[in-house]
């Protein structure tokens, strides 16, 4: 966050004043905090600093969660401290503090090498593992981007059986699923 800051006037109706000395919903914002004084007290109304907001913090679903019960916590900052030494206490704290926002799980798609079927009718199809309810199965599918392939997680790579691993993983962004 910059150290810089801008400072406006607004008055106790929530107006502020712009550079025509006019309470309205446009202001007026400047570095000099003590020029913004003098205005405030000419033209009844009080200094408000302007500074830039916190970036969020990318969080996966399980620390989102966490955020979360520590919301509804009575002492949220005990909640997330008493997680042990799990080395994400910082990074929950401003997340907690600052906000954030959930990062999307990478999805990939396994084309089997030397399935592909070229069709009469320019229609290729080629053979695609994907896991189903725990099971791991191959299957042929079109490979024409338009047409919903089945895709997998990182996680499920991690636990799939050897001959899935030897299949390069191609990285799917949601628009291509």
């Amino acid at each position: 966050m910059s150290e810089e800051k801008l400072y406006a006037v607004k008055n106790d109706d929530g107006e502020w004043l712009d550079q025509d000395h006019i309470f309205g919903p446009g202001a007026w914002a400047h570095p000099n905090k003590d020029q913004s004084e003098v205005k405030a007290k000419v033209y009844s109304g009080h200094v408000v600093a302007l500074v830039e907001e916190p970036k969020k913090v990318v969080l996966t679903k399980e620390q989102a969660e966490i955020v979360e019960k520590a919301r509804v916590s009575d002492i949220p900052a005990t909640f997330i401290s008493g997680l042990g030494a799990s080395g994400e206490e910082e990074l929950l704290m401003e997340a907690y503090v600052n906000g954030y926002t959930v990062a999307k799980e990478k999805k990939y798609l396994l084309p089997m090498d030397g399935t592909l079927e070229e069709g009469d009718d320019n229609d290729n199809f080629q053979l695609y593992a994907y896991c189903y309810k725990g099971r791991w199965l191959a299957d042929e599918f079109e490979t024409d981007p338009s047409y919903k392939h089945q895709t997998v997680t990182q996680k499920e790579l991690e636990t799939a059986p050897a001959w899935v691993k030897a299949i390069k993983p191609l990285e799917v962004t949601d628009d291509e699923q």
